[in-house]
């Protein structure tokens, strides 16, 4: 934190000193001002001037933001930020193991392309470390009490801070700015100040589940240095990477409502479906360590633009997009908004002219769309499929895990997507809809009828007419279960495409309209119309 008085005049204020605020801190500081007019006076330019507010420097210590995906460590390199893998006890991550109980499938990235895990407080305090020692930015530990706001114009001008002084009192203050950052996470206190009214109470997080995360000690991973992600039946997934030599993280799905015994339902419905070499750990850590549960929220970003937020302000990481957690994609998103916002930041002249900002802005939100929906959709596509509950995505699960078993290009289109290397929504449609045909495949292929040698034991004495009406009737069923196979895929992908490609905002009331499932649909026949165009 910096010893001197903070001015109260900055060109950026941030709020947040977490992975996106850290990250922008540090991307700012190698900008200077504008230097036409100053240069008319024969001054030099200057560093920007950047304030970053957090309401306390001390180490974080979450359940998440421990796995950056290699999509991530690019983004990484090139704010200049990798040496804050560095010295933190960060695991290598090269890939992903599938497990059904003692079943199991490996997914490695492509190309040798690594991600990295570990203790998500060393790596927020060393990206802090970078923000301090930045030219030109102030790092204050402080209370952000509420958004300076413009009676006239309803500009975003600075913030109102809260510090606590020496003697225990507590003083007020004000930081003036051209434009204030708000990333203060998924339970952003002024997400709602930042947007214009008509808005405010329509973009609201929606909450998809609840992890519980535990750490065992001393861990054998199904494949070392991979993520495992443990399909359980009846339950939502369970993901583990190792965080440290010794530690591995445990995140257990919970869905609503929460099971009043924790503990109990941890040890008798989750861990004995757990690979083996993982039982006797977790079942240890859940006696001995402390459960902590997040609630994870999903926002679709909004396009920052005069019609939906207010000028002088830009919502920033979890603030202003979130997605489910199970792919590790946050940290990655986060990053590469940020390698984004930066490159943006410096195309225009003067901060304070917000008619150019929102230009920007706007270029910004269709830049990060690729990557950023993919990731989005992803991690809700794998949510469903490996928590699946019913017949359809049953059936689905069971055809991912014979995909992934294919290997080459099945293996690599799909964890390319998920290692934030591949940035494309429509590769996503492909290899979940392969999924999809690949499942009903296997279902027929594993499903004799009644007519098959494997069934001859049973029909020997039975009619021929019999026979023939009972195998019309096995494949009937089966031709049933994949028209609902396709269906549940299209129920699930296509409104999260519509709701990731739209660029205006719903209203509340219809995010399960059949506006959304009609917009839904027309993408659906837009897309399977341009690949019968393409195959033809």
């Amino acid at each position: 934190m910096r010893t001197e008085v903070p001015a109260s005049h900055y060109d950026v204020v941030i709020i947040g000193a977490g992975i996106a605020g850290s990250a922008l801190a540090y991307a700012l500081s190698s900008r200077s001002t504008d230097t036409t007019h100053s240069n008319q006076y024969g001054s030099k330019p200057r560093k920007l001037r950047v304030a970053l507010i957090e309401r306390s420097l001390s180490k974080p210590d979450r359940i998440v933001g421990e796995l950056l995906q290699p999509g991530g460590i690019i983004a990484l390199r090139e704010l200049g930020l990798e040496v804050c893998l560095e010295g933190i006890g960060a695991i290598p991550v090269r890939g992903y193991c599938v497990a059904e109980g003692e079943r199991q499938v490996r997914v490695p990235y492509p190309d040798g392309f690594e991600g990295r895990s570990f203790h998500h407080g060393e790596f927020v305090m060393t990206l802090r470390d970078k923000a301090i020692g930045a030219d030109g930015v102030d790092v204050i530990e402080a209370v952000v009490t509420e958004l300076i706001e413009e009676s006239e114009s309803g500009r975003i001008a600075g913030v109102r801070y809260r510090t606590r002084e020496a003697s225990n009192a507590t003083s007020t203050h004000e930081l003036h700015a051209k434009v204030v950052i708000v990333a203060d996470g998924s339970a952003s206190k002024f997400r709602k100040q930042v947007l214009q009214p008509a808005y405010a109470a329509k973009v609201e997080p929606r909450l998809i589940s609840h992890f519980v995360g535990l750490v065992l000690e001393g861990a054998e991973l199904p494949v070392a240095q991979h993520g495992t992600v443990v399909f359980v039946s009846g339950h939502g997934p369970v993901l583990l990477y190792q965080i440290s030599e010794r530690c591995t993280r445990m995140l257990i799905d919970v869905k609503e409502p929460l099971p009043a015994d924790m503990k109990s339902h941890i040890l008798t419905e989750i861990v004995p479906q757990l690979p083996p070499s993982l039982r006797l750990p977790a079942t240890c850590a859940v006696h001995s360590d402390r459960l902590r549960r997040m609630p994870y929220p999903f926002l679709t970003a909004i396009n920052q633009n005069s019609y939906h937020t207010k000028p002088g302000a830009i919502l920033l990481g979890d603030a202003w997009n979130t997605r489910h957690p199970l792919t590790g994609g946050g940290m990655t998103v986060a990053l590469n908004d940020v390698v984004l916002l930066r490159d943006m930041l410096n195309k225009v002249d003067d901060l304070g002219d917000w008619t150019a900002m929102e230009a920007g802005l706007s270029r910004w939100y269709w830049q990060r769309k690729p990557r950023s929906s993919t990731i989005n959709m992803l991690s809700l596509v794998l949510y469903e499929l490996f928590g699946a509950a019913d017949e359809e995505l049953s059936i689905m699960r069971l055809g991912c895990f014979k995909y992934f078993e294919l290997g080459g290009e099945y293996v690599r289109g799909t964890i390319s997507l998920l290692a934030g290397i591949s940035s494309s929504p429509f590769q996503l449609f492909r290899h979940f809809f392969g999924v999809a045909m690949y499942a009903i495949l296997v279902l027929f292929q594993s499903t004799p009828s009644p007519s098959s040698p494997r069934y001859h034991h049973t029909i020997t004495h039975q009619p021929a007419m019999n026979v023939a009406l009972s195998t019309l009737v096995h494949y009937m069923s089966l031709l049933t279960k994949s028209v609902r196979v396709i269906w549940k895929t299209c129920a699930i992908f296509f409104p999260l495409l519509w709701d990731e490609i739209r660029w205006w905002i719903p209203s509340k009331s219809s995010v399960q309209s059949p506006a959304r499932w009609g917009g839904a649909m027309l993408v659906a026949i837009v897309i399977l119309s341009l690949g019968a165009i393409i195959c033809k």
